[in-house]
C-alpha cells in the first residue's frame, strides 16, 4: 500500500510538472522578457508596465532585456534560440510580421521558431512632425508642400523595414509623393531626432508618441485608423484628413520560443489577461492609445499569420528591398 501512494504522488508530480518544475509552483526564479529595441521606443512603452505588473501577480521579477538593432530582427533572433524553460519571452509586433518579406536571411521563423501567447496592444500610428521644421498644419498642407520639394523631406524610422518605415512607404505611395527615409536604431532615437529636428516627421505608433505629443514637442496631423483616438480626440483620421485608405495599427505582442512547455505559455497566458484587465494598465493603454486585446493562444497565431500576408502585399507594392 505504501509503495502505491508513493507512485501515485510520483505520477501526479510528474503530471503537472515540466522541467522537472511542478507547473503550480512555476515561476520559481526570475523571468526575461526579451524587447528588440532599445529603451523608450513604443514596444518599450507597453512591456515595462506590463513587466511590472506581471511581476506582481507572479511572485517573481519579470525582468526587461533590450536587444536592439535591425529593426527588430536581431533580438528576434537571440530570442528564437534562448532556452525553452519557460523562463524566457518574447515581446515583438508589427514589424516582425512584415520582417519574412524584408529579409531574405533571417536567423528565425516568427511562425515556426516561437509559440504565440498574447496580443498585448494595439495602438493604432500617428502622422507627427517637428512643427519647427515643416510650416504644415494639415495632411492635405504636408502633402501640397512636399509635392513642390519631392525628395527633400525626410522621414524618421525605427529601422530599415519596420512599421515606420513601411508606414511612411505606404503614405507615400498612397499620396504620390517622395520622402526619404532616416533608419534609427528603435523608436526612442528616431523621436529624439525628430525632436530635435534632425528629421521631418515621422510615422509613429501612438504609444510612444502620445507623451510628446502632450508635451507639445511634436504635432500629430492624423491617426492612420477608421476612428479618432479617445487619448487624441481633436486630432483627425487619415481618412478625414484626405487620405481615405490609409490605415496602418501598429501592435505589440508576447511570444514564447518553440518548445516551451504547455504548461508555462498557458500560465502566462493567463497572467497577461488577467495583467491587461489591471485598472492601473487600462489606464496607461487608454492613455497611449491602446484598447485592451483579447487574441490569445492559437486565435492570436491565426492573427500574426494573416498580418505576415497583408505586410507582404505592402513590401511588394512599395518595392522596398533590405537583403
Amino acid at each position: 500500500m505504501k509503495y502505491r501512494t508513493t507512485a501515485a504522488a510520483v505520477f501526479a508530480v510528474a503530471a503537472l510538472g515540466f522541467g522537472g518544475v511542478a507547473a503550480a509552483q512555476w515561476p520559481e526564479r526570475p523571468i526575461t522578457l526579451i524587447v528588440p529595441f532599445p529603451a523608450g521606443g513604443g514596444t518599450d512603452t507597453f512591456a515595462r508596465p506590463l513587466a511590472q505588473q506581471l511581476t506582481t501577480q507572479l511572485g517573481q521579477p519579470v525582468v526587461i532585456d533590450n536587444k536592439g538593432g535591425a529593426g527588430g530582427t536581431v533580438g528576434a533572433g537571440v530570442a528564437a534560440k534562448a532556452r525553452p524553460d519557460g523562463y524566457t519571452f518574447f515581446m515583438g509586433g508589427a514589424h516582425h510580421a512584415l520582417a519574412p518579406s524584408l529579409y531574405k536571411n533571417l536567423n528565425y521563423d516568427i511562425q515556426k521558431d516561437f509559440v504565440p501567447v498574447a496580443l498585448v496592444a494595439q495602438p493604432p500610428q500617428v502622422i507627427v512632425i517637428n512643427p519647427s521644421k515643416l510650416p504644415v498644419k494639415t495632411v492635405q498642407e504636408l502633402i501640397d508642400y512636399a509635392k513642390k520639394r519631392p525628395g527633400e523631406i525626410n522621414f524618421g524610422t525605427a529601422g530599415k523595414g519596420s512599421t515606420h518605415h513601411l508606414a511612411g512607404e505606404l503614405f507615400a505611395m498612397q499620396t504620390g509623393i517622395k520622402l526619404v527615409d532616416v533608419p534609427y536604431q528603435g523608436a526612442g532615437p528616431m523621436l529624439s531626432a525628430l525632436i530635435g529636428g534632425q528629421v521631418d516627421l515621422a510615422f509613429d505608433g501612438l504609444g510612444s508618441s502620445a507623451g510628446h505629443i502632450r508635451s507639445g514637442t511634436i504635432k500629430p496631423l492624423a491617426v492612420a485608423a477608421t476612428e479618432r483616438s479617445q487619448s487624441l480626440p481633436d486630432v483627425p483620421t487619415a481618412a478625414e484628413a484626405g487620405v481615405p485608405n490609409y490605415v496602418v495599427s501598429t501592435w505589440y505582442a508576447i511570444w514564447a520560443p518553440a518548445g516551451t512547455p504547455k504548461e508555462a505559455v498557458d500560465r502566462m497566458s493567463a497572467e497577461i489577461t488577467k495583467a491587461l484587465n489591471a485598472p492601473k494598465i487600462k489606464e496607461t493603454w487608454a492613455g497611449n492609445g491602446s484598447a485592451v486585446p483579447t487574441l490569445t493562444g492559437p486565435e492570436f497565431g491565426k492573427f500574426v499569420d494573416s498580418e505576415v500576408g497583408r505586410w507582404a502585399k505592402v513590401v511588394k507594392d512599395s518595392g522596398v528591398k533590405l537583403d
